[in-house]
């Protein structure tokens, strides 16, 4: 073999291999990474949904004080558990659900359980959109929407110190998690009367508008819409038309509270999410004070 042929070979062989090693390093999979999680969080429990025949993993998180105390705490049910509390298990970055909300008990008095519920992988895009998609296919959103409603949340109330009416009891989301979370509190309006849309992938589900308008929901509820203004595609268009429906609808449903915010330069992803999520939390949980001209709430302030 002559030797420019051996050199370049050698070459060829160091850069692949280094180029393997890199990606290696830079992409480890989650569980090498150190868990972040607070003392708080607890991978409680798997469940299997009774509709879907599919193992779903609960990870629920506890306010301060939870242990030591006899109070009842309001509850947010969440999806993509994965990527609330710990990169050790996210897909691109955790929420920082737990050190937010413990940060909140401390400046703000608000205490939740939070319940994250998993997502199913795969079956994410199925599982999340209320409508059939001729791309990713039938929906199952209504069967897993039972789960939470049927199952999950049966089991909180009587294993934890929940307060288990409507008015405590929340739900939220980004992306396909956005749209699932507006379409529950429609859906189950008797059990959420709050809901947390991020990032609603309105796009996946054309037929949403007129379900909502067929629904009119004809009790209390408040929903906090966020969209970043740099996530790409018709998201923000989508998010627009949003608000004009919902402005429409005021007057048929005038218990329906919402707040719509757009963030400029804001991308889709965690640490949007993660920047928005306390004063999504206030402005979810905590009583508004009312604009004392125009009767309009305002929202809670950090």
């Amino acid at each position: 073999m002559k030797p420019k042929f051996l050199l370049l070979s050698f070459i060829l062989g160091f850069a692949l291999s280094s180029a393997i090693a890199y990606f290696a390093w830079t992409h480890q999979p989650s569980s090498l990474q150190a868990t972040t999680a607070a003392s708080n969080v607890h991978i409680d429990t798997s469940m299997t949904m009774a509709k879907l025949l599919r193992e779903r993993r609960l990870r629920i998180y506890f306010p301060p004080g939870y242990e030591n105390s006899n109070q009842h705490y309001p509850v947010l049910y969440m999806h993509d558990g994965q990527n609330l509390f710990d990169a050790a298990s996210a897909y691109a970055g955790e929420w920082g659900i737990d050190e937010t909300l413990n940060s909140l008990a401390l400046t703000h008095g608000l205490k939740l359980i939070v319940v994250g519920i998993d997502n199913g992988g795969d079956k994410r895009m199925t599982e999340l959109n209320p409508f059939d998609h001729e791309r990713f296919g039938a929906s199952e959103a209504d069967a897993y929407l039972d789960f939470i409603v049927e199952q999950v949340k049966p089991w909180v109330d009587q294993n934890y110190r929940s307060l288990s009416g409507r008015e405590h009891t929340a739900i939220m989301g980004s992306s396909m998690g956005g749209l699932i979370s507006h379409y529950a509190a429609i859906r189950h309006a008797d059990v959420f009367s709050k809901a947390g849309i991020f990032s609603p992938a309105y796009w996946t589900a054309p037929a949403f508008t007129d379900f909502l308008i067929a629904h009119p929901v004809k009790q209390s509820q408040r929903l906090f819409l966020l969209m970043g203004e740099a996530e790409g595609g018709s998201m923000m268009a989508d998010f627009e038309a949003m608000k004009v429906t919902l402005e429409a609808v005021r007057s048929s449903q005038p218990e329906i509270t919402s707040l719509a915010i757009s963030v400029a330069h804001a991308q889709h992803n965690e640490l949007f999410w993660r920047s928005q999520f306390a004063p999504a939390a206030l402005w979810l949980f905590t009583p508004p004070t009312v604009n004392a001209q125009t009767g309009e709430p305002v929202p809670a302030a950090l």
